[in-house]
């Protein structure tokens, strides 16, 4: 090898260095102004100290148990239920949960599953609550209710739904390419820098604007902040979860447990969001106790945009013998 080549390759890890040590510092530096707001206070909360990480629960208000679960997202958090809980804790006990990987809950480096959820909600329900609560779910969460009561009769008495996907999305299975997506997301400095990225505050706004809110104006700063400060707390170890969605590992088919559920399962969809109607219908179609309602100039999360509209409904299913 002569002067020239060994000068070259020389240079090449001293830069290669520098834009390692450079990205590692851009990380720290996000994690740490992700946090200065301080809007998902642990104070306003206790942990439980479950199997696989701690997970931070709140316990609010008196009457028959409701537990609300937010969507599997490292971005989301029970901060999504502040507007509702409110409401709902005047005549019942409101439980509201991070999950594992979101928010203020441990964020362990390991494979995120369905059944680790499903285990989760089993548990929380047997060791916090005590008793079979009403479960509210947003988005993707209606699997682990799902499942959960499927292998659990007496878990669960109803199940409310809110926006639920397209049942073949939780179809999905692992292959090579996802394989390879969840690797790259968890290698120690790219994968953040990459995870970092996708939860940069102008993407996470992106998301709030067109996704989860009809009328965007409404998105308010700290409901930003505190999207953006879940999905980068515990040194932006969100990136593990977010790894197995990408994976595929969070999915896991419902269509079966769906057809064995003998409980009240209510489906409440945004008219807003694409494909409501038939999303709502695929599930009635699959189980009679299934029912539907509708709520307009709503997105993804009514609960932030119009929560006396959703309390309303929901209200009407729980006053439903």
């Amino acid at each position: 090898m002569n002067h020239s080549m060994k000068k070259n390759i020389k240079h090449f890890f001293i830069l290669t260095a520098f834009a390692a040590g450079t990205i590692h510092f851009v990380n720290r530096f996000i994690d740490m102004t992700a946090e200065m707001k301080n809007i998902l206070k642990s104070q306003n909360g206790e942990y439980y100290d479950w199997k696989n990480g701690r997970i931070f629960y709140s316990k609010r208000g008196s009457g028959s148990p409701i537990l609300l679960v937010h969507e599997l997202n490292p971005i989301a958090s029970s901060y999504e239920w502040c507007r509702l809980v409110k409401k709902l804790e005047k005549t019942h006990t409101v439980y509201t949960l991070d999950l594992l990987g979101c928010g203020r809950s441990d964020k362990p480096c390991l494979t995120y599953t369905n059944y680790l959820y499903v285990q989760l909600l089993t548990d929380f329900i047997h060791n916090i609550i005590g008793e079979s609560p009403d479960v509210i779910t947003t988005n993707n969460s209606i699997s682990f209710a799902v499942l959960s009561q499927n292998m659990d009769r007496s878990l669960i008495r109803r199940i409310i739904a809110i926006n639920p996907p397209a049942l073949g999305t939780f179809e999905r299975n692992p292959d090579k390419y996802s394989s390879v997506k969840k690797i790259l997301l968890e290698l120690p400095i790219i994968g953040t820098f990459i995870y970092n990225i996708r939860t940069h505050e102008m993407n996470i706004q992106k998301i709030l604007r067109e996704t989860y809110f009809a009328k965007p104006q409404l998105v308010s700063s700290k409901m930003l902040d505190a999207y953006y400060e879940s999905a980068h707390m515990d040194k932006s170890h969100g990136k593990y979860l977010m790894a197995s969605i990408e994976g595929h590992y969070t999915d896991n088919a419902i269509t079966h447990a769906l057809k064995k559920i003998e409980i009240p399962l209510y489906i409440i969809e945004s008219r807003n969001m694409k494909d409501a109607v038939a999303i709502a219908d695929s599930y009635t179609h699959k189980n009679s106790y299934v029912e539907t309602s509708y709520i307009s100039n709503a997105g993804l999360t009514p609960q932030l945009e119009v929560p006396d509209k959703l309390l309303g409904i929901i209200n009407m299913f729980l006053n439903d013998k």
